[in-house]
């Protein structure tokens, strides 16, 4: 039998009408009022009855979009365009930042799983997975996206490896054979730095050049910010490399703002790229040299399969891997 809000009332020790303020998310609930609500929903997988609020085909016609951190510029930019796909095929968009916490991925996979959004996509970036009902069954309508190793869910990504090498290997065709890369893990240890270090190390192997730990600058501040700061330490205790091939498009603008502070022409005496395309990216100056790919068309795919996900529960796991290219701009272009 389906759970009623007063089954959850009682669990939670609060009143119906507090339960239904926590599910409709219009009135303020102090948080740890709602935490006790929200895991009351989840223990009885309350199921809202969404029909009886006239909402089509008993949805609530939202989606959730978690993304590590919206103050970047590839957040800003991925959220945009799926709002706007989202848009398009009727759905609203709820979005949340998760700063990269499992806790917090946690918590929105279990608000997928009590039916207060129809679905959730989801970009996880450290290494300690979230946890997962063992039964497949319970699993929500979720998609992954990044550069995640989750089996469970379906994934959308772009390769990685295989960009990070396709960009290293570009650089050392240039002429370059000192290649640092920026962003490489300090702290945590996140799915993104080190896939993208290992195709930046099997670049380096390939074309014969030994791997030198000194060239992975350690940063965890995946910011403009960030980008700067450990640039600039790197080059008060170390030569300067050939190249710069900074993990996103924000610590490549930062490594450029370093450089440009201490007087070091890009690219005539050090090349910087970066990986994303983002489009501050190309206004910068010099142009940033990129990894790209199409976000509408990662976002679209993002989008059908959670859609189709939704409607079939039982459906094979997928991983889909978006093509990217190398951007070549005026940040590695000899003049």
């Amino acid at each position: 039998m389906r759970a009623t809000v007063k089954d959850v009332a009682a669990l939670a020790g609060v009143s119906p009408k507090t339960v239904s303020n926590v599910i409709n998310g219009v009135v303020f609930v102090r948080p740890e009022t709602k935490e006790r609500v929200e895991k009351a929903l989840a223990e009885l997988d309350y199921v809202p009855n969404l029909s009886a609020r006239g909402l089509r085909n008993g949805r609530s016609g939202v989606i959730a979009l978690a993304l590590p951190d919206l103050a970047t510029a590839y957040s800003a930019e991925m959220a945009h365009h799926f709002v706007d796909a989202a848009h398009d095929r009727g759905w609203g968009v709820q979005i949340e930042e998760t700063g990269g916490r499992p806790d917090r991925e946690e918590e929105l996979l279990s608000k997928a799983r009590a039916r207060l959004v129809d679905g959730l996509v989801l970009n996880p970036t450290v290494s300690d997975e979230f946890a997962l009902p063992d039964d497949p069954d319970l699993l929500p309508p979720a998609v992954l996206i990044g550069e995640v190793e989750h089996q469970l869910l379906d994934r959308v990504r772009v390769d990685p490896d295989q960009a990070a090498f396709d960009m290293t290997r570009r650089l050392i065709e240039l002429g370059h054979r000192r290649v640092a890369v920026v962003g490489a893990p300090m702290s945590t240890f996140t799915f993104t730095a080190r896939l993208r270090a290992e195709g930046y190390r099997r670049a380096l192997k390939e074309a014969g050049i030994p791997c030198d730990p000194a060239l992975e600058i350690a940063c965890d501040d995946w910011t403009p910010r960030g980008g700067a700061e450990s640039v600039n330490a790197f080059l008060d205790r170390a030569p300067l490399p050939d190249a710069l091939f900074c993990f996103t498009d924000s610590l490549a603008i930062g490594a450029l703002s370093t450089l440009f502070r201490r007087g070091i022409r890009v690219p005539e005496g050090v090349a910087v790229a970066g990986f994303d395309d983002v489009a501050v990216g190309e206004y910068a100056s010099p142009s940033l040299t990129t990894v790209s790919f199409d976000k509408r068309a990662f976002v679209d795919a993002a989008l059908d399969r959670l859609a189709e996900r939704i409607t079939d529960r039982t459906l094979p796991v997928t991983m889909i891997t978006i093509p990217h290219r190398v951007v070549e701009r005026e940040s590695t272009r000899r003049r």
